[in-house]
């Protein structure tokens, strides 16, 4: 039984059944991404704790995938100006690193393809167009936001966001965070 079943059989309804499910937020009570190996039925976990596990979705399959994040002031070797004029190896205040080379990044290489890595959705919206969000839904503190085809959308309850991070149903009213990117089109940063 979950929280949200036990409260209503407790006959919370409404704005007080709202607030008993927002008071107390444990660790536990976010999302936990459980994927399926293409072939086998047998699940595997993984914890949104690390740093390194990301998960790589294009359409309607799931593969796990391993990559390493970039964060902190770390500055690449890339000296390459993308085509916003932004050079690469002047951001600072990067939050994440994605090597467009890489089998972990093949999700990126389709138009509506995104991946997930250190709590941040990644997805190519149109050719060479990257948008990067957060995937905390704004509705509830749970990591539940993906891309789905033009808008992202919190698999939770069903929160909508436009690609600027606006609100598009009353469970997204709030908004979502939405990062910084530049790319030379072989390396994304997301940054802030």
């Amino acid at each position: 039984m979950t929280r949200y079943e036990f409260l209503k059989s407790m006959g919370f309804t409404g704005a007080a059944l709202m607030a008993a499910l927002t008071a107390c937020v444990r660790p536990e009570d976010t999302v936990v991404d459980a994927l399926t190996i293409p072939g086998t039925t047998t699940p595997v976990a993984s914890t949104t704790s690390s740093p390194t596990t990301s998960t790589a979705t294009s359409g309607a399959t799931s593969s796990p995938t391993t990559s390493t994040a970039t964060s902190g002031a770390t500055s690449s070797p890339t000296t390459t100006t993308t085509a916003s004029g932004v050079d690469l190896s002047t951001i600072t205040n990067r939050l994440l690193t994605i090597d467009l080379t890489s089998s972990a990044a093949s999700a990126l290489k389709t138009v509506g393809g995104y991946l997930v890595q250190s709590g941040i959705v990644v997805a190519q919206t149109s050719a060479g167009v990257y948008v990067a969000v957060t995937q905390t839904c704004s509705h509830e503190p749970k990591k539940a936001v993906i891309f789905n085809k033009t808008e992202f959308y919190c698999t939770v309850h069903g929160a909508r966001y436009d690609l600027t991070g606006k609100g598009k149903n009353s469970f997204g009213s709030k908004g979502i965070t939405v990062y910084k990117v530049a790319t030379d089109g072989k390396i994304i940063v997301v940054y802030s």
